[in-house]
């Protein structure tokens, strides 16, 4: 059995780290909302959509082309 004042003190530790990692995150939250603007109205042309779009468009120009085998892998290169 486990003595109960060093099961405390593994809580409590526990505690001090979350909520040192806590307080990191808020300063980070704060940091980034501070530089929010400066990346939110650059792309107005829909160019993030596009590159998000990509690799979609590309899995499917794939599969649409035959692609590999089913059940036969590439070769890896060593």
């Amino acid at each position: 059995m486990k003595d109960i004042n060093e099961v405390l003190r593994n809580k409590q530790a526990q505690q001090a780290k979350i909520a040192k990692e806590i307080e990191l995150l808020q300063q980070a939250a704060d940091k980034l909302r501070e530089v929010a603007h400066l990346m939110g109205d650059s792309d107005d042309d829909g160019s993030v959509l596009a590159e998000d779009d990509a690799p979609d468009a590309m899995a499917a120009k794939a599969s649409a082309s035959g692609g590999a085998k089913p059940g036969k892998s590439a070769p890896r290169w060593p």
